[in-house]
């Protein structure tokens, strides 16, 4: 993950930023104890399935910032959140392949 998002912060500053800034505000509502599944922000979104969410730009400070994804997932068996990785529009469907792959993993290797 680190690689790509490095890659990705260098192309696409505001919007890493603005996950990054997103990802935070997620973490700290697990921390205060809410249920992953439960948890409805503007910039998640749930429809990646397994569990996966997408952490979104939304609050970027550029008017039009490009749509960006961060892919995490948040284990409850083991109080863990996965930040899997991170792309734009165009590379979509490959990063929610990957997430799902790293998931199926996580989860075939806690059975």
């Amino acid at each position: 993950f680190e690689g790509r998002y490095q890659r990705f912060f260098k192309k696409h500053r505001h919007e890493s930023t603005a996950m990054m800034r997103n990802l935070a505000k997620y973490f700290d509502l697990l921390k205060d104890g809410k249920n992953p599944l439960q948890i409805k922000e503007g910039f998640i979104h749930h429809k990646v399935g397994l569990g996966i969410k997408e952490i979104d730009q939304k609050g970027s400070d550029i008017p039009k910032p490009m749509q960006s994804r961060l892919y995490v997932y948040p284990d409850v068996e083991t109080n863990t959140l996965h930040v899997i990785t991170v792309g734009n529009k165009t590379d979509q469907s490959a990063d929610v392949r990957l997430a799902r792959q790293y998931v199926a993993g996580l989860k075939k290797r806690a059975s």
